[in-house]
């Protein structure tokens, strides 16, 4: 077995815990899989703190992203979509090393934190909105390979999202989402915080 297949399924780590091959050995990823990733984040603070990183992740590494996550909180008012009101530039960001320098994603943070709002005034708020796209089943994978990259619930929030001025928020970025936010639970079967979130039994 060579070493690409054996990364694609569960390893136990030193401490006796079965973790994917992604949050297997960094300890950064190690902290953030067995601490928060698919856990359920159910408030609008938290799902577009959540909304706007993966929206920063495309291209990227997750790893990069946790490592600027404190300075893009600092950056961005704690991710307060009524405190960005009041922001309307992010010019003097664009030379601040500690964050992810793209002019694009970076406004996408104001756009974004704009479209909540609006979302909010509609009568709902993004995180009840996120969580309105479950599906009725959660994978079940055993391998890496397994994993979807998108789906049928993630293609419509995407393009639902967009029509309501979201950017940033492909399908394959809000499948991320979905999974990191516990909507779905994509643990590989074996792995310790399979089940962990509790929304799948």
């Amino acid at each position: 077995m060579d070493k690409e297949t054996k990364q694609q399924f569960p390893i136990i780590g030193d401490d006796g815990l079965s973790r994917p091959p992604w949050a297997a050995h960094d300890p950064l990823l190690r902290h953030y899989y067995d601490t928060e990733w698919g856990m359920p984040i159910r408030d609008e603070a938290g799902m577009f703190e959540r909304l706007c990183l993966e929206g920063f992740q495309v291209g990227l590494s997750w790893k990069l992203i946790l490592q600027k996550r404190d300075a893009l909180r600092e950056a961005f008012h704690g991710f307060d979509p009524d405190a960005l009101a009041r922001m309307d530039s992010i010019e003097h960001l664009l030379d601040d090393a500690s964050l992810i320098r793209n002019r694009r994603k970076l406004q996408a943070v104001l756009t974004n934190a704009s479209a909540t709002r609006e979302l909010r005034e509609s009568g709902t708020d993004l995180a009840t909105f996120i969580w309105s796209y479950q599906p009725e089943t959660t994978p079940t994978p055993r391998t890496m390979e397994e994993v979807p990259t998108q789906s049928e619930e993630s293609r419509r929030l995407a393009r639902d999202l967009k029509k309501r001025g979201f950017t940033f928020v492909g399908p394959v970025t809000m499948y991320a989402l979905m999974e990191s936010t516990g909507i779905i639970d994509t643990n590989l079967i074996g792995t310790h915080r399979r089940g962990a979130s509790g929304v799948w039994s």
